[in-house]
């Protein structure tokens, strides 16, 4: 059977050979996945003066060298549209964003973009009885979470994780997670892992939500092999 080809864009650096091993066994053999990112091609100086401002909406990703990133989403739109054309111009069917953020509505496109943010406005209010618990990557975001969140009638508390660092700070937040009466975890970041998933149930005894692996599972629903 022939291969279907999907694009992936990173707002931070490609290939993310952090997140496709949990998403290969949902997506099986016949995808091809082409890759591309948001700040490819860039030193960490140039990124680096990619700093937040009051008012910015804050993004944390991964670079090709393993290290994270937190920098203004402004600054890398006109680069993730770059990645959008070239993925087209590779003949993928759709394009999926490893990125959980909000992001505007004007990209241009000729094949389906599939955010996962919008995948989970709609399922996580549906699953969570009205507590929801959030780890999200940076301090920085904790605000963003809260007013992203909390918009859809929910009692909401962020934590503060990063998925790029030591696996003890996605531990010491489940712990602070555990303490609350919330009856859901979102995992708010494509950078938390199957591992992390797992270890986020066990310690809180919680519903958990991974949002790679339900980003992998909504656009399989689109491929008609």
């Amino acid at each position: 059977m022939e291969k279907v080809k999907i694009g992936a864009i990173t707002v931070g650096q490609s290939p993310r050979v952090d997140v496709t091993p949990d998403l290969w066994p949902i997506f099986g053999p016949n995808v091809e996945l082409i890759e591309a990112g948001g700040l490819d091609g860039l030193s960490r100086e140039e990124i680096e003066t990619f700093v937040p401002e009051e008012g910015d909406y804050v993004l944390v990703s991964r670079l090709k060298d393993g290290s994270s990133v937190t920098f203004a989403e402004r600054y890398v739109l006109p680069r993730l549209q770059q990645c959008i054309d070239k993925l087209e111009e590779e003949g993928v069917r759709l394009i999926l964003f490893f990125c959980t953020g909000d992001f505007p509505d004007n990209f241009r496109h000729k094949v389906p973009l599939i955010f996962p943010n919008q995948i989970l406005f709609g399922l996580v209010p549906v699953l969570c009885a009205g507590k929801l618990a959030v780890l999200t990557p940076s301090e920085k975001q904790l605000q963003q979470s809260q007013k992203k969140w909390g918009g859809y009638g929910l009692e909401v508390t962020s934590f503060a994780a990063s998925p790029y660092g030591e696996l003890a700070a996605v531990e010491a937040a489940a712990r602070e997670a555990a303490k609350t009466d919330a009856d859901l975890v979102l995992l708010d970041c494509i950078g938390y892992t199957a591992e992390m998933k797992r270890m986020v149930a066990k310690i809180t005894g919680k519903n958990v939500i991974l949002s790679r692996t339900i980003l992998a599972r909504a656009v399989m629903e689109l491929l008609d092999y």
